[in-house]
C-alpha cells in the first residue's frame, strides 16, 4: 500500500490527513505534535513511526510529498475509515462515485425548490461552526500582534456602529421570498452562492455576478446581501458567489472556486429567470482581484485552444467586468499590507510563496506579451476606486502604490477597452457600505444600474422615477463609523 502526505510547509490541522493513492481510501490519524514543522524537515523513518503507532498499520511504502500546498482543513468529502477488507474499499470507492457525479452533473430544475426553515437554520448552524473552526486555525497563523489585534477591535467596533442597518438587511437575507440563499454551484467547500431575485418574474432580467471581498480570509457570501437587495428592487439578479477563504483554501482555490461560480450561472441562470446574453462580472476589494485573475485566466484558456483546456464558460458570455477598489498588482501591495496588519508570512501563505505574487498579479500577467492574443477575448472594463482609499490606494499619491489606475493602464497599453472612475474623497469601504446605508443618491450605484439597463428604454424610464433608497443608518453612525473603519 502507497502512502503519500499531502502536507509540505504548512500548519497541521487538528486531525492530520493522510490519502492513498488509492481513491477510495482516505483515513485520518491522530494529530502528532508538530505543529508548524514542514514535513519535509522529518526524516521517513520519523513519518513511518508515528503512522504505525496512530494507525496500528506496518507495511507501507511512503512517498513525501514536498509541494507547498494547504489542504483544507475542514475537508470532510468523502473521509472514510480504513477496514481490513478490500470489498469494503471497493463499496466505498463506488459510493463516493456515485456521490461525486450526483453532485457535479446535477442541474436545477425550472421551478428551484427553496429549503424549509429546519434545513435553513441547519445549514446555518454547520457554517457557523465552520467559520468558528477556521478561525481557530487561522489564530494559529497570526499569533499575537498589535496590528491585527488593533484592527479587529475596530472591525467590531465598526459593525456595532452600522448594526441597524446590517440587521435590516439580515432580516431581508434570511426571510425575504426573492433570496435563494446557498445555492450549490461545485463539490467543495463553500462552493454555495445567494441568488437575489427581482419581485417582477416578467422578461428575462439582466444578471450580476459579484464576488466579495474581505482580505482573502474573511470573504462570505451574505456580505453582498445589500448590493443585491438594492439592484433586485432595479429588476436586476444578483448572484453573490462564496469561496474558500484562507487557510480552508489558497489564492489558486479561490479562483478556481470563483471561475466554477461563474460558469454555473452563465450555464443555468435562465432557470431562475435571469438572461444569459446579459451577464456581468463584478468584484469587490479581494473579491476585485480574484474575479480578475478568474477573467484573465479564462481569456488565456480560450486564446490558446490547442492546450485542450476543458472549458464550461466563455468570457464572450460576460458584457461587461466591474471592479471595485481592488488590488491588481501584489507584488507592490505586500509591504503595504504588511503595515496595517496582514502580514508578510501569512500574505505569502495566502498567495501561494514569493512566486505567486506574480502569478495572480492581473497588472503583471496582462504586460506579457505571449497572452496578447487573450485581451482581444475580454469584455469592456470599469474600475471604480475611492480616492481617499488607505486600505488599496487608488494611485501613487497615497504611499505611492498603483493599484487600479496602474491596471487601467496596462489593460490600456494592452488594447483592452477599459474606463477609470475615481470617486474624490471616497475610503474603502464609503462606496460599498456607507453610501449604500445611507440611502438617497449614490454615483456608483447609478452608474452600474445606467450600464446594466443601456439599450434598455422601458427599464431606464423606471430607473428615472423610480423612488430613492431609503436610509438604513443615521447620518451620525455612518460618520462615526467611517472614522474608526479598519479598512
Amino acid at each position: 500500500m502507497q502512502i503519500k502526505i499531502t502536507y509540505a510547509y504548512t500548519l497541521l490541522p487538528k486531525q492530520t490527513i493522510i490519502k492513498t493513492h488509492v481513491p477510495s481510501l482516505r483515513f485520518r490519524s491522530s494529530k502528532p505534535k508538530l505543529n508548524l514543522l514542514p514535513l519535509s524537515a522529518l526524516s521517513s523513518n520519523l513519518i513511518f513511526a508515528i503512522l504505525k503507532s496512530k494507525t496500528g498499520l506496518l507495511d507501507m511504502n511512503l512517498e513525501l510529498d514536498t509541494k507547498p500546498t494547504l489542504l483544507s482543513s475542514s475537508d470532510k468529502l468523502f473521509t472514510h475509515t480504513l477496514t481490513d477488507g478490500a470489498n469494503t474499499h471497493h463499496h466505498h470507492h463506488h459510493q463516493r462515485r456515485r456521490r461525486c457525479s450526483s453532485s457535479s452533473d446535477a442541474k436545477p430544475r425550472d421551478a428551484p425548490t427553496r429549503p424549509n426553515r429546519t434545513q435553513s437554520i441547519s445549514r446555518a448552524a454547520a457554517e457557523t461552526y465552520l467559520v468558528t473552526r477556521l478561525s481557530f486555525i487561522l489564530l494559529r497563523y497570526l499569533g499575537v500582534g498589535y496590528r491585527w489585534i488593533t484592527r479587529l477591535i475596530a472591525l467590531g467596533c465598526y459593525a456595532l456602529l452600522l448594526m441597524p442597518g446590517f440587521l435590516q438587511v439580515a432580516y431581508y437575507y434570511f426571510f425575504s421570498s426573492q433570496v435563494r440563499r446557498s445555492v450549490v454551484y461545485g463539490d467543495q467547500p463553500r462552493n454555495r452562492l445567494d441568488l437575489f431575485l427581482p419581485a417582477n418574474s416578467g422578461e428575462p432580467k439582466p444578471v450580476v455576478i459579484f464576488v466579495t471581498g474581505g482580505a482573502w480570509i474573511i470573504g462570505y457570501k451574505a456580505w453582498g446581501s445589500l448590493l443585491g437587495q438594492q439592484l433586485a428592487e432595479r429588476d436586476i439578479i444578483v448572484a453573490c458567489v462564496d469561496y474558500r477563504n484562507f487557510p480552508q483554501g489558497t489564492i489558486g482555490d479561490m479562483v478556481e472556486d470563483v471561475s466554477q461560480g461563474i460558469s454555473f450561472v452563465c450555464n443555468h441562470i435562465a432557470e431562475y429567470g435571469g438572461d444569459p446574453n446579459r451577464i456581468y462580472l463584478m468584484g469587490q476589494s479581494a473579491g476585485a482581484h480574484i474575479s480578475a485573475c478568474a477573467l484573465l485566466d479564462q481569456a488565456i484558456k480560450e486564446s490558446e485552444p490547442e492546450k485542450g483546456e476543458s472549458i464550461t464558460w466563455s468570457v464572450s458570455q460576460l458584457k461587461a467586468y466591474f471592479g471595485l477598489s481592488g488590488g491588481y498588482n501584489l507584488l507592490n501591495l505586500v509591504d503595504h499590507f504588511n503595515n496595517r496588519g496582514l502580514y508578510r508570512s501569512i500574505f505569502l501563505s495566502i498567495m501561494e510563496g514569493e512566486q505567486g505574487l506574480q502569478r495572480f498579479s492581473p497588472e503583471v500577467i496582462i504586460q506579457d506579451k505571449s497572452i496578447r492574443d487573450a485581451v482581444s477575448h475580454l469584455p469592456p472594463i470599469t474600475l471604480f476606486h475611492g480616492t481617499s482609499d488607505y486600505s488599496i490606494p487608488s494611485d501613487a499619491r497615497y504611499l505611492l502604490i498603483f493599484c487600479s489606475k496602474t491596471f487601467g493602464d496596462a489593460l490600456q497599453r494592452a488594447g483592452a477597452q477599459v474606463k477609470l472612475v475615481l470617486f474624490e474623497g471616497k475610503t474603502h469601504t464609503d462606496l460599498f457600505l456607507q453610501d449604500p446605508l445611507r440611502g438617497g443618491k449614490d454615483e456608483l450605484f447609478d452608474h452600474l444600474v445606467s450600464v446594466i439597463h443601456a439599450g434598455d428604454k422601458e427599464a431606464l424610464d423606471k430607473d428615472a422615477v423610480a423612488p430613492p433608497r431609503r436610509r438604513l443608518v443615521p447620518e451620525f453612525l455612518l460618520k462615526l463609523a467611517r472614522k474608526i473603519s479598519p479598512f
